[in-house]
Formats: C-alpha cells, sequence, structure tokens
C-alpha cells in the first residue's frame, strides 16, 4: 500500500540544465532517478519499481528457455583478462589491492564464467549449458551522458551458453533470439532486431536489439526485409551508394537513430582457448568448449520506453513497465467524504492485487494532475465532488488522455476489481 504523503517521489517543474535526451530530462522531473556524479545514478523507489519490472520480464524469459541463475563477482583478478587479451581495454577499470594484486571491476563478465565452466566441466555430458545472472558493470566511460542510457556504472543481464560444437551454439544462439524477442514485446517497445559487428567481444557473429528513437546514439540501416546496423551496412557488398543515397537490391536505405538495448554474440572458442574450457567428447578426445554471450540492459528498456512513450505533460509507460497500475488521486481534505470515499476504494483495490499509488498529498488538484500525468501511470483514478455526485470515480488513461468510463464507487466489491483488471488488460 503506497500513499504519495509518505512516498519518496521528488517531483520537479524543471529538468537538469545539461539534460538533452527527453529520458533523462522526464525521468529526473518525474523522481525516478538523482545523480551522483559524472555518469553515477541513483535509482529511487518509483524508478526502481518500473527497473525490476524489466528485470523480472527478463529472467521469466531466461528461465523459459533453460537458463539458471547465478551470480558472479563484480571485482575480479586481473589475470583471466589479461589471458583473455583483454586486460588492455581502456575502458576497463583496474586498481591493485593493498597487497599490490592487480584486479579489475567487470565490464562483462565472459572471463568469470569461463574461468568456472573450465574448472566444472569435464565431459559432454556436461553440455550443453545456459547461464545467466544480473550484476553491475563497471565502465570507465569517457563521456557519461543521456541520463541512464551511457553511464559508468548499470546493472545488466548477460547470460552465457556452453556447447560441445557449433551446431550446439546456434541452437542456443536461436533460443535466445526467441527469449529477447519476447522480451522487447512483452516491454511494449518498438524494436528492430539488427545484423551488428562483433566488436571486442570476438566471435563468429552478432545481432543487436535496437529501439528507435531521436536520442540513439546508434544508427540503423532499414529496408524491406532489412535491418543491420549502419556501420555494418555500409560494408555490405549488397549496398551501393548512388546520388548521396544508400540502395541494397533496388530498395533505398533509411537510417534511424536508435537505441542498443541488448545484443547477442556467438563467441566460438574465443574464450574457451584462452582460459582452458575444454571437455571430453564421446570418443574420449579433448574439445574446446563453444560458446554465446547475450547481454541486455533493463536500465536502457526503462530509458527507450521513456523516450518512445511521452508527450509534453510526461511519460506514458507502457503497462508492463509502469511503476503502479493506476495512479488515485483525491480531491478533498481529511474528514471529507470524499477522502472517506477514495480510502475506501483504495483499501479496496489494494486488497485485490491492483497496484495502486494514493495521492493523499495536502496539495492543490492542478499539482496532483501534474505529478500524476509526469509519473504516466497507465490509469488515473479521481475520486472528488463530481465523483460522489455520480457516484463513480473519474477515469483516465494516461495514452492519449482519453477518458474510460468511470468506477462505480458503491456496490459489489469484486465486480469493481474485475472492472479495473479488465481496463488494465485492454491498454497497451
Amino acid at each position: 500500500m503506497t500513499r504519495l504523503s509518505g512516498y519518496l517521489l521528488p517531483t520537479e517543474k524543471q529538468p537538469p540544465g545539461d539534460a538533452e535526451a527527453t529520458s533523462h530530462k522526464l525521468m529526473v522531473r518525474a523522481g525516478l532517478i538523482r545523480q551522483m556524479g559524472a555518469g553515477m545514478w541513483s535509482w529511487l523507489p518509483a524508478g526502481w519499481r518500473v527497473h525490476q519490472h524489466a528485470v523480472q520480464i527478463i529472467r521469466e524469459e531466461m528461465d523459459a528457455i533453460g537458463g539458471q541463475e547465478m551470480l558472479m563477482p563484480v571485482l575480479q583478478p586481473a589475470e583471466p583478462w589479461r589471458k583473455s587479451g583483454r586486460l588492455g581495454i581502456e575502458e576497463l577499470f583496474k586498481l591493485s589491492d593493498r597487497k599490490g594484486s592487480e584486479l579489475v571491476l567487470a565490464m562483462t563478465h565472459e572471463e568469470a564464467v569461463t574461468f568456472h565452466v573450465a574448472q566444472i566441466v569435464r565431459s559432454y555430458r556436461d553440455l550443453p549449458l545456459i547461464l545467466y545472472h544480473f550484476q553491475v558493470k563497471e565502465r570507465d566511460e569517457p563521456r557519461p551522458r543521456a541520463g541512464v542510457l551511457r553511464t559508468r556504472e548499470f546493472i545488466m543481464k548477460d547470460s552465457y551458453t556452453f556447447d560441445r560444437d557449433q551446431v550446439g551454439l546456434e541452437q542456443r544462439y536461436e533460443l535466445h533470439v526467441g527469449a529477447y524477442d519476447r522480451i522487447m514485446q512483452r516491454t511494449g517497445l518498438r524494436f528492430y532486431r539488427v545484423r551488428s559487428d562483433v566488436g571486442m567481444m570476438g566471435g563468429l557473429g552478432a545481432h543487436e536489439y535496437m529501439a528507435p528513437c531521436p536520442a540513439g546514439e546508434d544508427e540503423i540501416a532499414l529496408a524491406p526485409g532489412y535491418a543491420a546496423n549502419a556501420q555494418v551496412a555500409l560494408r555490405d557488398p549488397d549496398v551501393r551508394k548512388v546520388d548521396d543515397r544508400y540502395v541494397r537490391a533496388g530498395e533505398q536505405l533509411s537510417i534511424e537513430p536508435a537505441i542498443e538495448v541488448g545484443n547477442i554474440f556467438m563467441l566460438g572458442t574465443r574464450y574457451s582457448e584462452p582460459l582452458g574450457a575444454r571437455y571430453l567428447d564421446e570418443r574420449g578426445d579433448e574439445q574446446f568448449v563453444w560458446m554465446g554471450s547475450y547481454g541486455i540492459g533493463p536500465a536502457r528498456i526503462v530509458a527507450a520506453a521513456v523516450e518512445q512513450f511521452s508527450d509534453e505533460h510526461g511519460i506514458s509507460w507502457p503497462r508492463a513497465l509502469a511503476p503502479f497500475a493506476a495512479h488515485l488521486v483525491v480531491i478533498g481534505g481529511d474528514g471529507s467524504p470524499e477522502r472517506q470515499a477514495a480510502d475506501r476504494l483504495y483499501k479496496l483495490l489494494s486488497a485485490g492485487g491492483v497496484e495502486l499509488l494514493y495521492d493523499d498529498r495536502d496539495v492543490g488538484p492542478g499539482e496532483k494532475f501534474a505529478d500524476a500525468e509526469l509519473l504516466g501511470c497507465p490509469l488515473r483514478l479521481t475520486v472528488g465532488r463530481r465523483a460522489l455526485d455520480s457516484g463513480e470515480a473519474e477515469v483516465q488513461v494516461r495514452r492519449g488522455r482519453r477518458d474510460a468510463p468511470g468506477l462505480p464507487l458503491r456496490g459489489e466489491d469484486g465486480q469493481l476489481i474485475r472492472a479495473v483488471r479488465e481496463l488494465w488488460q485492454s491498454l497497451p
């Protein structure tokens, strides 16, 4: 049960002076995040609820393909990174302990998970495996910007697959393609799965999951039946430049900015060879394990949703990510009939499992409505004099700011709860 009078939701009328991205402006103004330093952000209670809704969607889809959740440390010895050849990456934080031992703060966990698998896996019978975790990543980002879109510290879900051969790797890769497609669909984001470069990860091939929006730092090239990272598209032998336009198979490519929300890589034996992850096959011959790596950022899902679904009044959350299902606003002071009716509605819906934020503050209706639109819960329920006169709480759907049929303030409790749930299920 969440009453706004006792909830930490520090809304602001103005965005930070350095904010350019819509998500940066609105997430600060809506009281979801606060900055501590360059690229270092704290998630406040309502923002953390949104973040964890994204986490739960990801977790459910990973479990559905046989993923096993674990947790690996951020602070790691430097030696595995030296063996993999990645210790020299500029963005990798490096430090020493009081004994002079070299350490790193992990920006991803290929080295750590391969270290463990190399010690544990012995036989082809131990494979395949899908391991994943949600963990803080540290990155010495030279130019943190755009709120939580480009930071020095963030939480990522990274999963890793281990197979006997390339055929198995390709099967596990396709499982992740399906899982990531479902994750993106469930979050409500508009997205493209595009071919990408393997970059510093190395390996045999990769795809990125891109959410188109003006704040995106990446670019994607699109044509009917074709989607690729713009840099990859320009290296495609089938893409030609014609009069300042790029054309593929007779179709002009459109270039759109986008946020990279997730990426998946077929690593092959890129890490198992230097880190010694081997197994004995059916004939007793020693083979290297074939690996895949799959990352997705809950914070980027959240920021992309704000970029794609906001208006001049604030955020308009997809229901799968919203901090609360509904924002209940009462217009009436303590002891008033309006307050009594709103209190009853709040207790009834909360007991029925509806996640509500109840604005019971002693402030004017204008401030309450402005904060409700800024925070962007999918439904707003208002109990004031008009509601008492009509016998129905007023209902507004945040997306499009459209009115919906009112909810009866009197009558059978179960019917009221069902009405709210049915309306909730109809929302995007």
